[in-house]
């Protein structure tokens, strides 16, 4: 629906940037195959006047004039639609083509690749490297699952999403009823945050999580969308990352580097085994989890058992 929308948008700016004279409303739906496919003429009264706005707000300058036949016309002259003339110093151009680079998926990819060349056009000169010019760093935001894309879209246009999740500590997925707000990258996997209807509050989920077909609902939002939204820190929190307690686990040896990382102490336990001293704070039982037969609970009880019932729920599915 999305792209859609972009699509008449698109092709409703180019209808009145490559018009000579206005352009009624009866010929601008003769024009566009969207407006023809509209149905009844307040249906596409209705969408053309809600484009026609939606166009203005990108900054689009349309004129409302009368036209030689007596009908209101629409125009977008182009002397009043032009940009003017983009200067970039080197550092300037070599950031923004650094951040071209950054995408790897394949939609993304070609938009990249668009802007880069027009970059180049507009100021990025052809013997600087962006690469070089900030220490042949080359950034990369690797985007595997299939549910980003159109909860990006989704975010971008205010419009909820429905799909199926599958937390940590369950067999199967549930379907969960969402007004997406943003999106973030965090340690390597990609989260949303917005807000659950069914549950009435701010959840964020991990999109590898998702499981099938991200569905678009109609409707408008029923929550205020934060002025700030705090993936990063909500995601840390569930993570462990704000310790106050220190856990003792046992880890079997050349698994679990991410705990490693974290251990404040490890020791060889013997027979493959080492025990490490991670500090930890709220949803530390989740994220254990995921590691399976490579991680046993030592220290303190309440943590072992809340590992043990999320285990005895994945085993029952």
């Amino acid at each position: 629906m999305a792209i859609a929308k972009a699509e008449r948008l698109m092709n409703l700016a180019l209808c009145l940037l490559g018009t000579r004279r206005p352009l009624s409303k009866r010929e601008l739906r003769e024009s566009i195959e969207a407006y023809l496919e509209a149905g009844t003429d307040d249906s596409f009264n209705r969408m053309f006047e809600r484009d026609k706005e939606d166009l203005r707000e990108l900054g689009l300058v349309i004129e409302t004039v009368e036209n030689l036949d007596g009908e209101i016309g629409y125009l977008a002259r182009r002397d009043s639609n032009r940009l003017p003339p983009i200067t970039l110093d080197a550092e300037e151009a070599a950031a923004l083509g650094l951040a071209a680079k950054v995408w790897q998926q394949a939609r993304l990819a070609g938009a990249a690749s668009g802007a880069l060349q027009k970059l180049r056009a507009a100021g990025l000169p052809e013997d600087v490297d962006p690469y070089e010019a900030h220490g042949a760093l080359e950034p990369r935001i690797p985007v595997h699952e299939a549910a980003f894309e159109p909860l990006m879209l989704a975010c971008r246009d205010r419009r909820p999403v429905v799909f199926d999740y599958r937390k940590a500590s369950a067999a199967q997925p549930e379907p969960r009823n969402v007004e997406p707000w943003a999106l973030e990258c965090w340690r390597g996997h990609w989260y949303l945050a917005g807000f659950d209807r069914d549950r009435g509050a701010e959840r964020v989920f991990r999109l590898s999580r998702i499981t099938g077909r991200v569905r678009a609902r109609g409707g408008r939002f029923t929550a205020p969308v934060p002025d700030v939204v705090t993936v990063r820190e909500t995601v840390a929190s569930w993570a462990g990352e704000r310790a106050d307690r220190t856990a003792l686990i046992r880890l079997r040896t050349g698994a679990g580097y991410p705990l490693r990382s974290r251990a404040t102490k490890v020791r060889e336990a013997g027979e493959g085994w080492d025990e490490l001293e991670i500090p930890y704070g709220h949803g530390l039982d989740a994220w254990l989890v995921e590691f399976g037969p490579d991680v046993v609970v030592l220290e303190p009880a309440e943590l072992r058992a809340d590992v043990v019932e999320r285990l005895r729920a994945v085993a029952k599915g």
